[in-house]
């Protein structure tokens, strides 16, 4: 059952939901928004993005509540391995930053929607059914000006293929996997991505993906 409701949701049914955020007043927060609707119940939380990966893989909740900003992964990063552990899950970023272009990226990796964190207990599970019938659900408020990410990707000086092998990198692919989905070889990847670092002035990989995020690009 717990497969078919990520797949078509029907309001009789009632869907699990794991909510990952470093936060312990958001986590209980969400507990009790969700607590008088009788379609969605929270099943855990986790405060990091592994301990969600975890979570996730142990739970195999029907929706995952993913904080755009963990203090050990990046979101695009998060969803990937939640795509691992546990493949049928939905993932809805959450964030109180409404013109962040991590929602962008994060949406990029798969995830199903995004959301303020002021939104009100009746929208939030409104909006989370709506994912669990396959909708793509965004904020209107967290919809980034399309110029703000090439105004700070000609800032860093990134060429095209540059940030996107970058962009690759911060959902946790390998430099093999990147190879596969541009149909670079492995030594481009690789000449791509120490390039990248070099123009964001970073010693590795890691450092160049935290360096991009702050400026806007991830």
């Amino acid at each position: 059952m717990r497969e078919g409701l990520a797949c078509g949701f029907s309001g009789s049914m009632t869907a699990t939901v794991l909510v990952v955020d470093d936060h312990p007043v958001v986590r209980d927060g969400v507990a009790l928004l969700l607590r008088s609707d009788p379609s969605l119940t929270v099943i855990g939380s986790a405060e990091s993005g592994q301990a969600g990966i975890n979570r996730a893989g142990e739970l195999r909740p029907d929706v995952v509540l993913l904080d755009l900003r963990l203090p050990d992964m990046l979101a695009p990063e998060v969803i990937a391995g939640l795509r691992r552990a546990h493949p049928a899950a939905k993932v809805v970023v959450f964030t109180a930053h409404g013109d962040h272009q991590g929602v962008v990226a994060a949406i990029e990796a798969g995830a199903a929607g995004g959301l303020l964190k002021d939104v009100a207990g009746t929208d939030l599970a409104a909006a989370l059914r709506r994912v669990l019938r396959g909708e793509r659900v965004v904020d209107p408020r967290i919809l980034p000006d399309k110029g703000q990410r090439s105004d700070a990707l000609a800032r860093s000086g990134l060429t095209r293929r540059e940030y996107e092998v970058l962009r690759l990198a911060a959902q946790g692919k390998t430099n093999p996997e990147i190879a596969q989905v541009t149909g670079l070889t492995r030594n481009t990847v690789k000449t791509y991505l120490q390039s990248a670092l070099h123009k964001l002035g970073a010693r590795n990989r890691v450092e160049a993906i935290g360096k991009a995020s702050e400026a806007g690009l991830l």
